[in-house]
């Protein structure tokens, strides 16, 4: 029997759709619980666990979008705008292998960061140099291809990944962090990654029930405001906390 790559598109998708969504629901344990409680370092495990997992089938999903446009997409066939094996292969080929590459970026950098918190600089490990070169790549990638297919989005959503290239290095090379500033590289990290995911989650399962909203901005704009609402607000309490226990300690 002969495997087609709409047959491994189709299993790629089942598995990421499974593993995505233990990863959108576990995500809000550790957010909205009590922060170094047993439930949240357990809840943080599955979360950063499936996000792996589901960045990888991403990967394999945006491989095949690249080599069988149509063939892994034939209900886009006759969509007014997707129908273009063009135009499939950059939303969804090159903006998903890029969505896939900052998903398992941020959520390795995020683990580095706690697992190093005692000496930042070994959060530099090979892995994540290779993750940060991946990154620059799909970010540039996905930002020429949105300019040859004019997608402001995509060209958008690419800045994205310079940015996190860019502050993950400077928190590595930071030459003499503060003692919670690894509790704030994992925030943003992993906060970080659940924005990929709801992103990812939100456009291209719109593009199946409502293809005419895929590429409507409001819609991409619901996680990244949530998702940076948390950063800001659970990185101000941790310095916040940080700051009275430096004044206690000094009366």
């Amino acid at each position: 029997m002969t495997v087609s790559t709409h047959d491994i598109f189709i299993t790629l998708v089942a598995i990421h759709i499974a593993t995505g969504t233990v990863g959108l629901i576990s995500f809000w344990i550790p957010v909205a619980g009590r922060k170094g409680s047993a439930s949240h370092r357990r809840f943080g495990r599955v979360f950063i666990n499936t996000l792996f997992a589901t960045g990888i089938t991403a990967v394999g999903i945006a491989t095949a979008t690249l080599i069988a446009p149509l063939a892994t997409h034939p209900h886009l066939t006759e969509h007014e705008v997707f129908h273009d094996p063009i135009m499939i292969r950059a939303i969804f080929g090159w903006m998903m292998l890029y969505l896939a590459t900052l998903t398992v970026n941020l959520a390795w950098h995020g683990r580095l960061a706690l697992r190093h918190k005692k000496n930042h600089r070994a959060t530099g490990t090979g892995s994540n140099h290779l993750l940060q070169i991946a990154l620059t790549a799909a970010s540039t990638t996905c930002l020429f291809k949105g300019y040859s297919v004019q997608q402001p989005m995509m060209m958008g959503l690419s800045l994205v990944g310079f940015a996190t290239v860019a502050t993950n290095y400077w928190f590595i090379f930071k030459p003499q962090p503060k003692a919670h500033d690894y509790i704030k590289e994992h925030i943003k990290s992993l906060v970080g990654a659940g924005i990929s995911v709801y992103t990812a989650f939100f456009a291209f399962g719109a593009v199946r029930l409502m293809p005419e909203l895929a590429l409507t901005p409001g819609l991409w704009a619901i996680p990244l405001a949530t998702g940076l609402s948390l950063i800001i607000y659970h990185q101000y309490a941790v310095t916040h906390k940080f700051q009275l226990q430096k004044w206690w300690r000094s009366e």
